[in-house]
């Protein structure tokens, strides 16, 4: 089969721009999602449309996956199983727990499948530059593989392990991310309480010990007050539900989850969750 010919489910928000670098890079990218909005929004960026999943799989060395919920890659699974090329490796970048990876692992092994867990950390504007980091676990030998093609859409990519430690490190990664929006809220609810102006106080967090890359990436919407998602305050709750059943699992205590979760919760009372996720400050 062609050493370049990749087929891609899954053309959402992030997906889309990673299957577009991957295109971008030479390869033959066959996508497939069940909008045709965002197939035809593929072609522009010149992916090959394809009617099904099976279709995008057929003749690909590597079988990328996008879904949006952790059930949707559980219900792909089967087909994937019975329909991706034997010799090809599947890349899967959805954001899911350990539990149900391992579900898809067991459905995968059965056909001697090489799965690589590949979820990224970033949003959508670093998915159109290829600035994103990817977590991935797996078969090593079937990392080695696919890591030109990872470093089409991504400027790190890090091996962790053969199994699901890739899925840990999503989830821990995105723990701290809704941690940090949380904190931004309250402290510049703070900071103007104190007297301290809207466009003051974010300077002076840009400026402090607590400057991180991801509170520095957000200054800019922040000052505009700019909430258009680049990832969705909905996704992050999502991620939330899976962080707290993934730490309970693990027997692990994770309160400030627990408490961020709450406030993305009571964001989607309020309507806000189609909003980025860094709409949580608006809570001050």
């Amino acid at each position: 089969m062609p050493e370049k010919q990749a087929g891609w489910i899954g053309l959402g928000l992030i997906g889309l721009p990673m299957a577009a670098r991957l295109a971008l890079a030479g390869w033959q990218v066959k996508g497939f999602d069940l909008s045709a909005q965002r197939l035809e929004m593929a072609v522009a960026k010149g992916i090959q449309a394809a009617a099904s999943a099976e279709i995008a799989m057929e003749g690909a060395s590597l079988v990328f996956t996008s879904m949006p919920t952790e059930a949707a890659l559980i219900g792909l699974a089967g087909k994937l199983a019975t329909a991706m090329p034997k010799a090809a490796i599947l890349v899967e970048t959805t954001t899911a727990g350990p539990a149900a990876s391992v579900k898809v692992a067991e459905t995968l092994a059965a056909q001697g499948i090489a799965y690589l867990r590949s979820p990224i950390s970033g949003s959508v504007n670093l998915a159109e530059s290829g600035g994103l980091t990817t977590f991935v676990s797996g078969p090593k030998a079937a990392f080695d593989v696919a890591r030109p093609a990872l470093a089409a859409y991504s400027r790190a990519q890090i091996w962790l392990g053969e199994a699901e430690e890739a899925r840990y490190a999503k989830l821990a990664v995105n723990l701290m991310v809704a941690v940090t929006a949380g904190m931004l809220g309250e402290t510049l609810a703070l900071a103007q309480k104190g007297g301290i102006g809207w466009a003051a106080a974010l300077d002076l967090l840009g400026e402090s010990v607590v400057a991180s890359p991801l509170v520095k990436y957000k200054l800019g919407p922040l000052r505009k007050r700019d909430y258009a998602p680049m990832a969705t305050g909905a996704l992050m709750l999502k991620d939330l539900d899976l962080i707290v059943e993934a730490a309970r699992q693990a027997g692990i205590d994770v309160p400030l989850a627990r408490e961020v979760r709450a406030a993305y919760q009571r964001m989607a009372k309020a309507q806000l969750v189609g909003e980025d996720f860094i709409s949580i400050v608006k809570r001050g």
